[in-house]
């Protein structure tokens, strides 16, 4: 598969539920992390606590609040397909 999802660190459950799946997670720590990432995942309680909605990404930022593991998988799976 090869596609790179940044997570940020407080979501290790998501984190391990995309590593099952075969996708390269990278976590997100500070703004540059997310370069070369096809998808982002945040929790949305810092939104812009690391600058990730201004970061020049190619991919896509998720907002994974309110969200299960599965669920969050599903939303990267289907935005990396469209």
């Amino acid at each position: 598969m090869g596609k790179r999802i940044g997570v940020e660190q407080s979501l290790t459950n998501v984190s391990d539920a995309l590593r099952a799946k075969g996708y390269d997670v990278v976590e997100l720590q500070q703004e540059q992390d997310a370069n070369g990432c096809d998808c982002c995942v945040i929790t949305g309680q810092d939104q812009n606590v690391m600058g990730i909605q201004n970061a020049a990404i190619q991919g896509s930022v998720l907002n994974a609040h309110g969200m299960s593991a599965e669920e969050v998988c599903q939303a990267v799976e289907s935005r990396l397909q469209s």
